[in-house]
Order: structure tokens, then C-alpha cells, then sequence
């Protein structure tokens, strides 16, 4: 295993000392584990939620490209809207 020496604030090193303190974890190497775990699956949420909203794009993108788009008045795409969330209110009532 890597040794790292790391600078805490005094908070962390507080917040560290307290989990060690509960028994919920043996050493801060233990909580710093856990946090970059954590620090992990937060970045590949992020990852796979960034990808989701290109490909979304990139969808949009070709939708326009290929001429399929539909254009609204302010009162008309407030109304689409409403009317769509209806749709997916009912749709998830329906589950």
C-alpha cells in the first residue's frame, strides 16, 4: 500500500478523530478510505450523468438537424409543459 502524508484542517482532523472515537472505524486511514470511496462513486455519478446529458444533446442536435423540431409561443410551451407532466404523473401513478 501507498503512504501518503496529507494536511487536514483542524474540522477534519476533528471530524476524523470523532468517527475513530465512535468505534464505527479502527484508524483515520479507515475514514480516509471511506471518504475517497465515496469521493469515488460521487465521480462516477457525475460521469455517467454528464454522458446521459451529451447524449441527450446530441440527440437534441440531430432532431434539429433533421428538421424535427416544433416551435412555441410562451403561453403554448408553458401549456406543453403542464400537459407533459401530466402525462408523466399519470404514467408513474400507473406503476
Amino acid at each position: 500500500m501507498a503512504t501518503r502524508n496529507i494536511v487536514l484542517t483542524d474540522h477534519q482532523s476533528e471530524v476524523v478523530d470523532r468517527l475513530v472515537a465512535s468505534g464505527r472505524y479502527q484508524n483515520a486511514s479507515e475514514v480516509l478510505r471511506s471518504g475517497l470511496r465515496m469521493v469515488e462513486e460521487a465521480e462516477s455519478a457525475y460521469l455517467t450523468k454528464m454522458n446521459k446529458l451529451r447524449d441527450a444533446i446530441d440527440r437534441g442536435q440531430q432532431d434539429v438537424d433533421s428538421g424535427k423540431i416544433r416551435q412555441f409561443t410562451s403561453d403554448e410551451f408553458a401549456n406543453y409543459l403542464s400537459d407533459r407532466a401530466t402525462q408523466i404523473a399519470t404514467q408513474a401513478e400507473d406503476v
